[in-house]
């Protein structure tokens, strides 16, 4: 998974943008609480989940976002603060209110986070206390506060590149109950240009649509969701085209990086779908491919069935599926033509399935419609993670 050019390599914030995380106990020993961080308020605009029992920090965090300003991020891991009823929107505020007393800010300019176990009480204690000093912890790295969000990831996310006289940096977390109406589980992008909140939110939206939202894990729509961007303006105003370029290409990025690092993953799988009726109907198959436990456990394998890719194909029943005219590839080696199992070299395609990255090419004949899907196999490493995930 080669890295286009324009990323750096290491990640960097925006000018005026900090990050700490800390220990605060909610975990046995790893950080578990990040304080995200401008120097001013920036402009900014979210997307949450569309999951109907969303957690007391989307709650929160939909009435936030109307004011289009926020001058930090809270976030903890661990516990999720979800089916927690009103006690657990009160803890949602005092965290917002924590944060902003140790910022020196109001608590409507603070966006809470949550992410871990769903059901459990929010220690709001542990984080009211452990968040005082963190202002004096800010510092320049945004892995740092990666670290803190991580749950079963194994690895903390973050990229950032420039664009014009601006930067763009995006961290994340999530490696499982992923499949988006909106965003990832956890994603914060920071920017040093300058946008008006309505502009701000369109240019989110339109680089979620072909990224965070086109991800799946597992199939699973995670009750805390949040994608959110803030633009401090420090760096001035940048050309909107090519800021949403770049923000689209850092979004899809960050979206085969989780992708890869689902839950007991060994493979990135990409999906992509082309000359479908419309572009709606190219996600709708893409989407059904990446998704079919027996397609991620065909790559899992290594094992050439194809059959499973026209099952997942044609299961899309509200579709324009045409037989005759679909075609199908795995890592550019054809496997179907006309609807037909071609007669292709098992050895090589075995071989092929057995790379880290496996791409999963499907033409439908059909008209122009495209769209591609992120995922990763399913193994036996999933089942152990979150066979004891409450337990453990």
């Amino acid at each position: 998974m080669p890295a286009p050019s324009f990323f750096h390599d290491t990640p960097v914030f925006p000018r005026g943008f900090r990050c700490a995380s800390r220990h605060v106990g909610l975990k046995p020993a790893a950080r578990d609480l990040t304080l995200f961080a401008s120097d001013i308020d920036a402009v900014a605009a979210a997307v949450f989940t569309r999951n109907h029992f969303p957690g007391a920090p989307v709650i929160v965090g939909r009435e936030t976002i109307r004011g289009g300003v926020l001058r930090a991020v809270i976030a903890n891991s661990k516990v999720s603060n979800v089916a927690t009823g009103a006690p657990g929107v009160t803890n949602a505020r005092r965290m917002a209110a924590a944060a902003a007393a140790e910022l020196g800010t109001t608590a409507d300019r603070i966006l809470v986070s949550s992410t871990g176990v769903i059901g459990v009480p929010l220690p709001i204690e542990k984080i009211e206390t452990g968040v005082v000093g963190m202002a004096g912890e800010l510092q320049d790295d945004p892995l740092v506060g990666a670290e803190g969000i991580m749950t079963t990831d194994s690895h903390p996310k973050a990229l950032s590149a420039a664009v014009g006289p601006a930067t763009i940096t995006w961290v994340a977390k999530g490696s499982g109950m992923i499949e988006p109406n909106m965003a990832t589980m956890l994603a914060y992008i920071f920017t040093d240009a300058a946008f008006d909140a309505p502009t701000l939110d369109r240019l989110l939206r339109a680089a979620v649509s072909t990224s965070f939202n086109m991800l799946s894990v597992d199939s699973d729509t995670s009750t805390s969701d949040t994608c959110a961007i803030l633009a401090n303006g420090l760096a001035g105003p940048v050309d909107e085209s090519e800021f949403l370029a770049v923000l689209r290409a850092g979004c899809t990025r960050m979206t085969e990086i989780l992708a890869r690092d689902g839950e007991g993953a060994e493979h990135l799988l990409r999906v992509s779908v082309r000359g479908a009726l419309t572009d709606a109907e190219a996600r709708t198959v893409a989407k059904s491919i990446v998704n079919s436990p027996l397609v991620k456990t065909m790559v899992h394998g290594a094992d050439p069935n194809v059959g499973r890719l026209l099952m997942a194909v044609g299961k899309c029943f509200h579709c324009t599926i045409q037989p005759a005219t679909t075609d199908a590839w795995i890592n550019g080696f054809q496997v179907v033509g006309h609807g037909e199992r071609l007669a292709f070299d098992d050895a090589i395609v075995r071989e092929t399935l057995s790379r880290e990255v496996v791409d999963i090419t499907v033409s439908l004949g059909v008209a122009d419609g495209a769209a591609t899907a992120y995922g990763c196999d399913l193994t036996t490493g999933y089942v152990e993670e979150n066979a004891a995930y409450y337990s453990s």
